[in-house]
């Protein structure tokens, strides 16, 4: 203990939210301190990592789909879990030597949020991808925990509260009571199902393929959950599926609303479904407390408003819910003594 208190005044403790969009690191007593896409660039057929290892992040995102025919730029993480291991690993080195610094000779002790619904080889894959990665020490945490920690819900207070997350590839559906998860669900429905739904719309509607980064930004601009003020259009560029040839069409805010039912229809499922195994008292709290909503997928407009048509409860917004778990990583570690007993069952060293 002793050593470890030593080593803190000269490493960096981390938080990480190993998102399958974007990861976000933390540091304790500076909060968050980088936000990038998880994206790496590496040369075809390899797992070596362009410009000395430096193409990751935000450089590396810029080239998907537009890559040469040598370079690939590949995003190691599926729906909530590592999908290339060697990759994922080349990712975590760079972002914790880029916040580390000149710190090197001491490795920090890092706590990562994983999906609740992830199995044990995927866990181990973080851990080991984690100390790969030149961490001294991992923490795994699950998200709903970390992400209710971050928008700052009673979670030690016996009284209900309901985080649903809604990130890049899974949705994370959580009651909390006396700092453990009493039911809790994980979906992998999310965010890029939305992206997905939308360019599968556009092929069947439109003959059009269009590229990920263009769907996220139709996603952004024109999409939602319910009828949200005026309805809008915007104009879409892509490929012909027919001719082959570079081509553009008119879309609108509704078609996109329709195109989207089915991924918000599995994300509400998995609300009501959590909502139906919670204990009568749980449920008595709930009716107060509401429902609170964190993650990317959350700012998409009005999907709050139907989420509360579905389960009859209040549901807001967190404060900043892109950050939720991150902030919330960065909590444990500067609580970490004393939480790792509170969440024992949520906290892992391995």
């Amino acid at each position: 203990m002793f050593f470890d208190s030593m080593l803190g005044w000269f490493s960096l403790d981390m938080g990480i939210d190993l998102g399958t969009c974007n990861t976000l690191v933390c540091v304790r007593g500076q909060g968050i301190v980088l936000n990038e896409p998880s994206v790496v660039a590496v040369k075809k057929g390899t797992n070596i990592v362009l410009h000395n290892g430096n193409a990751v992040g935000l450089v590396a995102k810029e080239m998907l789909g537009k890559t040469p025919g040598n370079i690939t730029a590949v995003r190691p993480l599926k729906d909530g879990v590592i999908s290339d291991f060697e990759i994922t690993e080349a990712m975590l080195t760079y972002f914790i030597r880029r916040v580390h610094g000149r710190r090197r000779f001491v490795r920090p002790r890092v706590v990562i949020a994983i999906p609740s619904g992830i199995t044990a080889v995927e866990k181990q894959a973080v851990f080991h991808s984690a100390l790969q990665a030149e961490a001294r020490r991992v923490y795994l945490v699950s998200e709903p925990m970390a992400s209710a920690i971050g928008a700052g819900l009673p979670i030690r207070e016996p009284t209900a509260s309901m985080i649903v997350d809604i990130g890049g590839g899974t949705t994370e559906v959580a009651i909390i009571s006396l700092g453990d998860m009493a039911v809790s669900e994980s979906i992998r429905t999310a965010g890029d199902n939305f992206d997905e739904a939308i360019v599968n719309h556009m092929k069947k509607t439109y003959n059009l393929m269009i590229g990920e980064q263009f769907s996220e930004r139709i996603k952004i601009e024109l999409g939602s959950a319910s009828a949200v003020g005026p309805e809008t259009t915007m104009e879409v560029r892509g490929r012909d599926m027919i001719s082959g040839l570079p081509r553009k069409c008119i879309i609108t805010s509704e078609e996109i609303r329709e195109a989207l039912l089915e991924p918000i229809g599995k994300i509400i499922d998995a609300v009501t479904h959590t909502l139906e195994r919670a204990e009568p008292e749980l449920a008595a709290d709930l009716v107060e407390t509401g429902i609170t909503m964190a993650g990317g997928g959350s700012l998409l407009r009005g999907i709050d408003k139907v989420i509360s048509q579905a389960t009859g409860l209040p549901v807001r917004l967190a404060e900043d819910p892109l950050t939720c778990v991150a902030r919330g990583t960065n909590v444990l570690l500067e609580n970490l003594e004393e939480l790792k007993e509170a969440l024992e069952s949520d906290v892992d060293e391995m």
